[in-house]
């Protein structure tokens, strides 16, 4: 009962209750009596337990020397997290350590109906937890009263600041009472923290763990090669050969999030999607079936996976590296919690393999560089958890032997235990074979035996499609179906090669594919049940050749029903030619055969043909005389010319 010394003891029952038998470093950091009524900046590593750490620091400040609050009113405290699950988690975790003291808590959260958060706080609380945006919103319409706190905590404050929320932090702050109590936890303190608790704590106490010095000792780093195009193989086998309670996946986009959650799906695994484009109600449900066992893998962006704690999480593996060494610590913190053992997995194609190196070291992180686990080794890590089941080692009841009696009797040992095997194989995916890559210096080349196929299989002899197999793909000529990009696909999701892939016949709405007897085999072992590709591409298995000549019949070029050119109807016909005319232009335009003969262009009178401008014998001897018109019968005695007035109302205007 040592470690409970100093805490409140309707705390420290919470504590015992919980199972609390060790304080983690952080923790015992802030039960420090030096620390009381003072503010802290506190960092630690993700994971080290500072939800309870903070509340620890709370309670001296929030109950005083009373065991028990009084009923709620105004606010004592609030809590400032950066999402809405983290948010909602640390009201988990408050819930049940302040539960001996009769605390009301609430929550402030984007996402949900912010109609039942006002009458919340209308019945009063005493501590409040919520997100910047929100909170400043109740602020502002007056449902929050800030003005009784007595503390102030900003849990992952470096989170917060790189998503923007730095106005609402400092206007909640600023509308707080200035004799407050502020804590900020942060896992790192860039300058901008460091800004931020200067301008709002006074005279804080600077906490650092030992945790915070040295990476983090329960989390293994590996960072695994794998060829550009075997990214998600590798993850798979990953998943597969560490067969964790509960995974966590991090990709850099939705898009990626959504694109592996399919994968994965179709593959069996049993997956959940967290990313921002979901609603609150999905991401609570995504998170719930991940608690209670219905899901094992979480497939999530950076942001949506910020500060969750999914209870038992052994592996996180990075399918998409983090863009800085902060994410890398944050993503691989939701492992290797509270003293448990977990795997941070990060895949490196060999493109990015400096990219990797500058990262871990950046993050003062040393990883294990190795190959991805191979198909062969997850099939022996299979049989070695096969044969570790604690089922063995159960002893029979009575209600089984009956039963077990007649098995052995009916089928025998052996074919019982194939029967097992088979059993516990069959829920498994199958492991992927990957391209073996160099794990060694990243500036080396890779050699020729390393690349996905020597040089001298281009020469080799085509492959056998005599026992090939047909596939028939929903795209053809009018999606602008290619080969350039509708083999790289093939390959890409059916684990297939170039030599696999034989004749490839395009259709107007589809595409038939040969494939080797192996390849095809491969092909639907990939793909799935769903037999679905990227782009909304559907697979069919086609018992046979396809019948190109009938397809052509079906959907000719030219219909002989309805020709192009028709004789009936030629083009040109001597009886009625294109340019004969109904009418004849004049009567002397008739034949004696009595066809009419058309006039052409130029029987007509030129456009340009205009009676002379002077009809004397002699030509005008210069240009100004051929300007000037013809003199009127009254022009003056001079002889010479009046030029006629321009413009509608010219008479008018005549002098």
């Amino acid at each position: 009962m040592t470690e409970f010394e100093g805490i409140a003891p309707a705390i420290a029952e919470a504590l015992a209750k919980r199972g609390y038998n060790e304080l983690t470093p952080v923790q015992k950091a802030m039960r420090d009596p030096e620390l009381a009524g003072k503010d802290a900046l506190v960092s630690a590593q993700t994971g080290s337990g500072k939800t309870v750490a903070f509340g620890l620091a709370l309670a001296p400040t929030l109950l005083g020397n009373e065991r028990r609050f009084s009923a709620p009113g105004a606010p004592l405290a609030l809590v400032i997290a950066p999402t809405r699950e983290l948010a909602l988690q640390v009201k988990r975790e408050l819930e049940w350590l302040y539960e001996q003291t009769g605390a009301t808590i609430t929550s402030c959260v984007g996402g949900m109906d912010m109609r039942t958060e006002k009458r919340a706080l209308e019945r009063g609380a005493h501590i409040v937890v919520g997100t910047p945006g929100r909170l400043c919103d109740h602020i502002r319409r007056n449902s929050l009263d800030i003005s009784s706190l007595s503390a102030v905590v900003l849990d992952e404050a470096d989170e917060m600041l790189d998503l923007g929320f730095r106005e609402d932090l400092e206007f909640i702050l600023e509308e707080s009472p200035d004799d407050r109590r502020t804590l900020m936890f942060s896992a790192t303190v860039p300058r901008s923290i460091a800004t931020l608790a200067k301008n709002y704590q006074r005279d804080a106490v600077r906490i650092s763990t030992a945790s915070e010095q040295k990476q983090h000792v329960d989390i293994e780093y590996r960072a695994l090669t794998v060829a550009s195009n075997d990214r998600e193989n590798a993850i798979i086998n990953v998943l597969r050969y560490y067969e964790a309670k509960n995974a966590i996946v991090f990709c850099s986009t939705r898009a990626a999030v959504n694109h592996l959650t399919a994968r994965f799906n179709n593959r069996g695994f049993s997956v959940v999607a967290l990313s921002g484009e979901l609603s609150q109600n999905e991401r609570t449900h995504a998170l719930q079936a991940m608690r209670d066992g219905r899901a094992r893998v979480c497939i999530a962006t950076d942001v949506a996976a910020r500060g969750i704690d999914l209870p038992g999480l052994e592996l996180v593996i990075h399918a998409d590296l983090p863009t800085n060494p902060d994410t890398l610590l944050h993503r691989s913190g939701r492992t290797g919690r509270a003293g448990q053992k977990g795997v941070s997995a990060l895949i490196v194609p060999v493109s990015q393999r400096r990219k990797a190196e500058r990262l871990l070291e950046n993050a003062r992180i040393t990883a294990n560089w190795a190959r991805p686990p191979s198909a062969d080794e997850v099939s022996r890590r299979d049989d070695e958890r096969l044969l570790a089941d604690t089922s063995f080692a159960e002893p029979i009841r009575e209600d089984e032997e009956e039963i077990v009696r007649a098995l052995i009797e009916l089928h025998g040992a052996e074919q019982m235990a194939a029967a097992f095997v088979r059993q516990f194989r069959s829920g498994r995916s199958a492991p992927e074979d990957l391209i073996e890559v160099a794990v060694g210096d990243s500036r080396a080349k890779p050699r020729r035996d390393e690349k996905s196929a020597p040089r001298e299989d281009y020469d080799a002899p085509r492959a056998d499609f005599s026992d090939g197999s047909w596939f028939s793909l929903s795209v053809g000529r009018k999606q602008s179906a290619e080969p350039r990009w509708l083999i790289p696909m093939l390959c890409r999701h059916g684990k297939l090669t170039k030599r696999d892939i034989g004749a490839i016949r395009m259709q107007q709405d589809e595409t038939f594919v040969e494939m080797t007897s192996d390849g095809a085999e491969r092909f639907l072992s990939s793909i799935g049940k769903e037999g679905m590709l990227e782009k909304g591409i559907r697979v069919k298995t086609l018992p046979g050749a396809p019948d190109l000549s009938q397809q052509r019949q079906e959907k000719p070029s030219f219909s002989k029903d309805k020709p192009a050119f028709s004789k009936d109807k030629p083009a040109y016909s001597k009886d009625k030619p294109a340019f004969a005319k109904k009418r004849p232009y004049s009567d002397d335009a008739a034949r004696s055969d009595g066809d009419f003969k058309p006039k052409r262009k130029f029987d007509k009178k030129p456009a340009y043909a205009a009676a002379p401008a002077h009809t004397d014998d002699k030509p005008p001897e210069n240009r100004e005389a051929w300007t000037k018109k013809k003199p009127k019968p009254n022009a003056g005695k001079d002889g010479g010319f009046k030029p006629k007035p321009k413009g509608n109302n010219a008479k008018n205007r005549q002098s």
